[in-house]
């Protein structure tokens, strides 16, 4: 059997926990942020766990992670 290539922009982007699930950095705060309110800015500065009916496909994705 051959290795499974890493889709390293995934790699990245998500690290495993310790429970094994799936930690993301959320989307919306890089640019555009004057008319963002401060509290929406400051909850997207806290990490996510990656939501379930995706990680099948992460974990196609990242097979080493």
């Amino acid at each position: 059997m051959p290795k499974i290539k890493t889709k390293r922009a995934a790699a990245k982007r998500f690290t495993k926990t310790g429970s094994g699930n799936l930690k993301r950095n959320k989307a919306y705060k890089s640019h555009i942020l004057t008319k963002k309110s401060t509290k929406r800015k400051r909850n997207l500065r806290q990490a996510a766990m990656t939501d379930t009916t995706n990680v099948k496909t992460m974990k196609k994705i990242l097979p080493y992670l």
